[in-house]
């Protein structure tokens, strides 16, 4: 018989594998790279700077992003039961409250290291690990609202993640260009977490989470999610344009009519094709990232 995910009697220690599983090491990369993106666009030099940085890399990816994806197990191991069976919690091989020992463990851990990098990050970690637990946590449990849920994880993958790379090269609170654009690219990013929901659908509507796609429907939802994140991008754009920062601006331009050529496949079969948005038009969305980062720090 299987062990129940939520059983406290005898309980293992759950393997390690089951451990990193449960972290979702996939998910680290959107706010590892952000995180570079911030730490470019300060425009500071790295001389001096690279053990911070590489702790910085760590908190945005393992530990806060890791943290969240156990949280998010743990308070979703029903939703999961019916979505991901094979999920180490549902699955019984993280078996009693060993994944919410994980997610505190993981959450006090990256509250240490965002102290040591200094008091912006602190409050940049502080308010990601917030928001991690509201999202996914009784009485708040955001992610239950379509709209609400994708904006607080493009604000801690994108967002924070960003800020925190720049205020670890400065030690100090980002330029207001940096902020404004920090911003634009968390709205932009409501669009790729809406498409993120694609797979739960079932799940969600099963267990009452209104998802976008559940209470607008998929191809509504993946109409918006592309207006969203294009109308982001277009907006930066402008901006960088405005703020002399020409190179810059062509390039996420040209990024951006890319995934314009994307979307019509996209839109023809929204639940088909789903992943492979996500794999194409999210790399030139975040590759636009990059690119404004370059403008910002003056290396473009």
């Amino acid at each position: 018989m299987q062990r129940s995910a939520t059983s406290t009697h005898h309980a293992p220690i759950p393997a390690l594998r089951d451990v990193v599983q449960l972290l979702k090491p996939i998910t680290w990369f959107p706010p590892m790279w952000a995180f570079m993106c911030g730490a470019v666009s300060s425009g500071a030099s790295m001389d001096g700077r690279w053990l911070f940085v590489a702790a910085g890399i760590i908190l945005a990816g393992p530990l806060v992003c890791g943290t969240s994806q156990a949280v998010n197990d743990w308070f979703d191991r029903h939703v999961d039961a019916i979505n991901e069976p094979d999920r180490p919690i549902p699955s019984g091989r993280i078996a009693g409250r060993w994944g919410l020992y994980v997610a505190i463990a993981g959450t006090v851990l990256s509250a240490i290291v965002s102290g040591l990098l200094g008091p912006w990050v602190l409050v940049a970690g502080l308010v990601g690990l917030g928001l991690a637990w509201a999202y996914s946590a009784p009485p708040f449990r955001l992610k239950s609202s379509g709209w609400a849920g994708p904006a607080v994880v493009g604000l801690t993958y994108e967002g924070l993640s960003w800020f925190t790379g720049a205020s670890v090269m400065t030690g100090a609170l980002p330029s207001a260009q940096v902020l404004i654009v920090l911003a634009l690219y968390s709205v932009g990013a409501h669009g790729i977490m809406t498409l993120n929901d694609f797979k739960a659908v079932e799940g969600d509507r099963q267990t009452g989470l209104k998802s976008l796609p559940v209470i607008l429907g998929v191809k509504n939802a993946a109409r918006l999610a592309c207006v969203v994140m294009a109308a982001a991008q277009a907006i930066v754009i402008a901006l960088l344009a405005y703020w002399g920062l020409t190179v810059s601006a062509i390039a996420v331009a040209v990024l951006l009519l890319a995934q314009l050529a994307a979307m019509p496949r996209l839109l023809s079969n929204p639940a088909k094709y789903a992943p492979w948005y996500n794999a194409v038009g999210v790399l030139l969305y975040v590759l636009g990232m990059l690119a404004a980062a370059l403008g910002l720090g003056s290396y473009i």
